[in-house]
């Protein structure tokens, strides 16, 4: 798929209408993604209307792509169907554990990714957007996911309106280990990131935000710890609600 190699992240959309016969027909062919136990743990919520995507905007910090794309899919790790259907059956369902919140989330990325692949070739464009799992009570709140139901994925989708550049990508060397794992040292970190570190827009970037390195644009901008220990508190509060942790 020559859209795989080729894939950008779109963040602005044209005016044009995904229709409902194209988008279930991508959602129905990304079902023959895999899937633990052919269980298909996973749900998707689709968002169309301006009120929803409004509503959903401050989940995803008003990044405006959010209101602009033409579908807003939330994709869900979901165990409830599976359970409901085990107690419908004479069988007695024992998935609310973390176990299963991480099968149902793996299920539910690799039908994302299948998804994304399969809109990217058809011409459409998609952003991932990583801030599902950062405030995910309030996605769950507004769209009222039962227990057993956890977001962990937002695809925005619609025909692209742009055209930006491929994002750089680390060398191939860099995340292969051969039969074993190799531990990283100073020397191969110098040659996994020294063409990242030097391109122009990354050493703009470290410079307009006055940093000594791009590594620490990451650390102490973007995803610092101070953030991650705040949202991990409130992920895992989430998943007590849900019914995957204790």
């Amino acid at each position: 798929m020559e859209s795989i190699t080729t894939r950008k992240t779109i963040r602005k959309y044209s005016s044009r209408e995904v229709s409902n016969e194209l988008l279930n027909k991508l959602l129905k062919e990304a079902e023959r993604t895999p899937t633990m136990g052919n269980l298909q743990l996973y749900s998707v919520v689709i968002t169309r209307s301006k009120e929803g995507k409004e509503a959903l905007a401050p989940t995803h910090f008003n990044q405006p792509m959010v209101k602009n794309a033409a579908v807003v899919l939330t994709i869900c790790a979901d165990f409830r169907r599976t359970s409901i259907w085990a107690e419908n059956r004479k069988a007695v369902p024992g998935y609310s554990n973390f176990l299963s919140f991480m099968n149902a989330t793996t299920d539910a990325l690799l039908y994302t990714q299948t998804f994304c692949n399969l809109a990217e070739e058809a011409g459409l464009g998609t952003c991932f957007l990583g801030t599902t799992v950062y405030m995910p009570q309030l996605i769950i709140d507004t769209l009222k996911l039962p227990k057993l139901v956890f977001p962990v994925a937002t695809i925005t989708l619609g025909w692209p309106d742009e055209n930006p550049t491929l994002s750089d990508r680390l060398p191939l060397r860099a995340i292969i280990h051969q039969e074993q794992f190799e531990d990283y040292n100073a020397d191969k970190i110098n040659d996994f990131y020294e063409e990242k570190e030097n391109l122009e827009e990354n050493k703009h970037f470290v410079e307009i935000n006055k940093k000594e390195t791009l590594a620490q644009i990451f650390t102490d901008i973007r995803y610092t710890k101070k953030d991650n220990e705040t949202m991990s508190e409130g992920m895992i509060k989430a998943l007590k609600n849900q019914g995957f942790l204790e």
